[in-house]
Formats: C-alpha cells, sequence, structure tokens
C-alpha cells in the first residue's frame, strides 16, 4: 500500500506533514509513502523528525513549486505544473500511489482531482465528505464546500456516494441519509430542497426525511446530505462550538478547589470527550467521485492530524469504495 502525500499542502507544511508521515511509515504495517515536494525543505523535516537518512518505506518525489492557500485554483492547477499538488495528483493518475494525501488548498484539490485524475464516468460533481462524532458512533456529512451552488440530482448522488461510503467505510450494514433542512416536513425549505426531498423518497435509497441542525447528533440516520454552502457553515459552526464548549469547560473545572476535585474524578471521562470531539483523531474529508481515493487533511493539520488522515486513506484505498461508487453509477446511467 503506497500513499501519496502532498507534503508543502497546509498551513504547517512540511514539518507537520512529514512528522505525521514518519509515525504513519514507523506505526503501519507494510505501508509505503510519497512525500512530494522541495526536496530539501522535505529533507530537513524529516531531520527535525529525527531522521538523518531517509526511511525505507519513504520516498521522496522532487516537485520545486508550491500552490498556496491564496492561489486562484484553477489557475494554480493548469499554470504550477510543478507545484507539489499538481505532480502527486499526476502520480496518483498514473499508477504512482494507492490513494493521495493533501492539506493543501481545498478548491486547488478539487480542480485538480477532478481535471487529472478524473470524476468517476456518470458521476456529476465530486463531494468532499467528512466522517463526525454521533450519538450512535460516526456519521458522514456530504458535501461541506466543494459545491456551492447543487442541483437536486447531484445531492441525490452525494446521497448515494455516502451510503456507499457508511457501508463500505463504516461498515455500517443498512446506512441511513437524510436531508438537511429548515424543517422536517417535507415541504420545506428552497424549491431545491423540495425537490431534492422527492427525488430521495422515490430512489429507493434508504431515506429517513429531513433533519435540521439541531438534530444532527442524535437523529436516527448516518448520512446527511446538503450543497456545500449550507454543509461548510455546519461544520465550521460545529468545530467551533466544541472548541467554546471545551474551553468553558476547563475553565469551570480549575474556577475552584471543589471544582478541580470533581474535574479529577471524571478526568477519564472528560479525555474521551475529547478525544471524540477532536479532528485530530478523526482524519480529513474524503473526496467522493473520484477515481481514485482522494483525502483532504485540515489546513492547519498538526502531525497527529496528518497520521489520522494518512490511516482513513489507507482504510478508503483497501475498502473497495471506489468500485462501489461506479457500480452505482453504471447502474443509474441504464
Amino acid at each position: 500500500m503506497r500513499i501519496i502525500i502532498d507534503a508543502m499542502g497546509g498551513d504547517n507544511a512540511p514539518g507537520s506533514i512529514v512528522a505525521g508521515a514518519v509515525t504513519a511509515a514507523e506505526q503501519i504495517p507494510g505501508l509505503e509513502l510519497t512525500l512530494v515536494g522541495r526536496g530539501e525543505a522535505v529533507l530537513e523535516a524529516l531531520r527535525k523528525a529525527g531522521h538523518a537518512d531517509v526511511p525505507k518505506n519513504i520516498e521522496i518525489v522532487n516537485a520545486s513549486d508550491v500552490i498556496t492557500q491564496n492561489d486562484d485554483p484553477t489557475a494554480s492547477i493548469r499554470e504550477k505544473k510543478d507545484s507539489s499538488l499538481v505532480v502527486a495528483l499526476n502520480l496518483l493518475k498514473d499508477g504512482g500511489g494507492n490513494a493521495l494525501l493533501s492539506a493543501g488548498n481545498t478548491g486547488a484539490l478539487l480542480t485538480g482531482a477532478t481535471l487529472i485524475v478524473k470524476r468517476i464516468r456518470g458521476i456529476r460533481r465530486a463531494a468532499l465528505a467528512p466522517v463526525l462524532p454521533s450519538a450512535d458512533g460516526a456519521r458522514i456529512i456530504i458535501d461541506v464546500g466543494a459545491n456551492i451552488e447543487c442541483t437536486a440530482e447531484m445531492l441525490l448522488q452525494f446521497a448515494a456516494m455516502g451510503l456507499c461510503y457508511a457501508k463500505g467505510v463504516l461498515a455500517k450494514p443498512n446506512p441511513r441519509c437524510s436531508l438537511l433542512n429548515i424543517g422536517a416536513e417535507e415541504e420545506k425549505g428552497t424549491p431545491l430542497y423540495v425537490e431534492t426531498y422527492n427525488l430521495l423518497k422515490a430512489s429507493g435509497l434508504n431515506f429517513t426525511g429531513n433533519i435540521e441542525a439541531r438534530d444532527f447528533y442524535t437523529a436516527d440516520t448516518d448520512v446527511v446530505v446538503c450543497d456545500g454552502f449550507s454543509g461548510n457553515i455546519l461544520l465550521k459552526s460545529m468545530e467551533g462550538m466544541a472548541m467554546y464548549l471545551l474551553g468553558e469547560l476547563k475553565k469551570a473545572i480549575y474556577s475552584s478547589a471543589k471544582s478541580k476535585v470533581g474535574g479529577l474524578l471524571i478526568q477519564g471521562s472528560l479525555a474521551e470527550l475529547r478525544k471524540n470531539m477532536d479532528y485530530t483523531e478523526i482524519g480529513g474529508s474524503v473526496l467522493l467521485g473520484i477515481s481514485k481515493p482522494v483525502v483532504k487533511a485540515h489546513g492547519s493539520s498538526n502531525g497527529k492530524a496528518i497520521f489520522s488522515a494518512i490511516k482513513q486513506a489507507v482504510t478508503m484505498a483497501e475498502s473497495g469504495l471506489i468500485a462501489d461508487i461506479t457500480a452505482f453509477a453504471a447502474r443509474e446511467a441504464e
């Protein structure tokens, strides 16, 4: 199993990218990694991670340029041919690895994956699908920013791809999907969402209806479908609320001697809560609809988050998910 990594993508590249890669190379049996980026910078990051020599299961592929977070996605893919992201995507396209991971420019990754690696035949748009914690373990939300404007047909495909992901990767035997909306009633929402509701209802998919954002963690569903605009706002709101609540909880525990004693008594439970709400434990967002596995890590990922994202890329590559989505698209085209 070989994972291709954009070593220059993200706010903390290449240091955190390489640190996470080294941990993965040491801990995941049979794993091989290709780090794509400015060779000297990657070697220096390896030295800082404690490796004077390049580990046997890590390969470095030089790329002289970098696509930054401020670069125009389409222009940068077309013009920066020797950027770490474009070189990595071409390696994936040409069979140089089983999956690709990047913490860099989301728009450039989406554009590059679409233009270079290509979408699965019949899939209209690729979509970002992170896995988030919920009351019953894990929940997928699709899309969270790849497609700001959608059609009902696109949202239907997102639902089907999300269900394939839930079944093939999260091992949910009969996953359910729902539509994020402003109310549970089927006539709620914009014309797009009313049309999407009717399509999902008639699709034969395991559709359980609309859910509101407040019910995301507790509703009887496994896949929450929405356009990228709504999904990104929901995701960022969740991230902000989680950080706020954990911060306030910490302040409350340390506010007095009595509360500190209470904090010690529930220390184990608090650690588990923090772990469940920590994005570095989850990995990244899978880009569903691309013909080969692509994972987008958080732009501010540290080494731990990159390690988790590499594990996620390995799981995705081993799951047969691409074949499942390809089969769905072929059935839809009949």
